[in-house]
């Protein structure tokens, strides 16, 4: 069995169901023993049993998070070196920030099931048998992690002028473009963040546009790891690094700039959280 030629697939795939790079490999090195203990020749697709191996052990570790009922950690409750390697891995590979953030709101059925159909084509029928039920069951679970990830009706058009200001603001923020910002920003813009979210002794609040942009700059590495969701229909920023959430910024526009930002973590928020596609 060529188990080295799939191996980044079977790495993608764990990562979309885990969340996490490490857990990733343990999960493919714990299929790959099992695949070597286990009876295989004559198989006639030794992808397909490799992959409900696999998703098998990763199953067992979301059903047993799901029963102690254990939130996603916050980034900055994670290791460093954990929500590195997770940062290297989503760049490497292009995985969607935004697409992490969803997946670790959804049922360990809904994620199995959108994962493996939507995103690497394993039939119903397979994903099915993986779940133990019926392969309209697993339409199911699959039809409501689609709903749970992308919004169901289109925004109305004023609140898609502030989704531009949001990317066109992040992005300046992203790359540290003070002038930039401070175009984007009423003079008398503000500034609020939580207190844990900023170093001992940084103001919780900053008001105007300059000295807005000017901190902004400190955060410059904490905005290049956002992305564009929608939270309660409405446009924001995740701060996200390695997929795992940290903050929501929120951008209040007037007049098509932006005259207050909130960057805060808060658990109705991120419930709310859908991609913007």
């Amino acid at each position: 069995m060529e188990f080295e030629a799939l191996r980044p697939r079977l790495t993608a795939m764990a990562f979309r169901l885990l969340g996490s790079v490490h857990d990733a490999e343990d999960a493919v090195q714990s299929a790959w023993l099992k695949a070597s203990a286990a009876e295989t020749e004559g198989l006639r697709n030794p992808a397909a049993w490799l992959t409900t191996v696999l998703t098998r052990v990763c199953l067992d570790q979301l059903r047993m998070r799901h029963r102690r009922r254990e939130e996603p950690l916050l980034a900055d409750a994670l290791p460093a070196g954990t929500v590195a390697a997770d940062e290297r891995y989503i760049q490497r590979e292009n995985v969607s920030r935004a697409l992490m953030v969803v997946l670790d709101l959804l049922t360990p059925a809904q994620r199995v099931a959108y994962v493996l159909h939507d995103l690497f084509d394993v039939p119903f029928r397979e994903v099915a048998e993986t779940l133990g039920t019926s392969a309209d069951s697993a339409k199911k679970h699959a039809s409501r992690a689609r709903g749970r990830l992308e919004r169901a009706e289109p925004l109305p058009t004023a609140t898609a002028v502030d989704q531009t200001v949001v990317e066109a603001f992040l992005a300046a923020a992203a790359g540290g473009d003070i002038n930039r910002m401070i175009s984007l920003m009423t003079e008398d813009c503000v500034r609020v963040a939580d207190a844990a979210l900023v170093p001992p002794g940084t103001p919780t609040t900053v008001t105007g546009a300059r000295a807005v942009a000017e901190e902004t700059t400190l955060f410059a590495d904490r905005i290049r790891a956002s992305t564009p969701m929608l939270a309660d229909d409405r446009p924001v920023g995740v701060i996200a690094p390695g997929g795992h959430f940290l903050a929501v910024i929120t951008l209040t526009t007037r007049a098509r700039c932006v005259a207050r930002i909130d960057i805060h973590r808060s658990h109705h928020q991120r419930a709310t959280l859908t991609t913007t596609s």
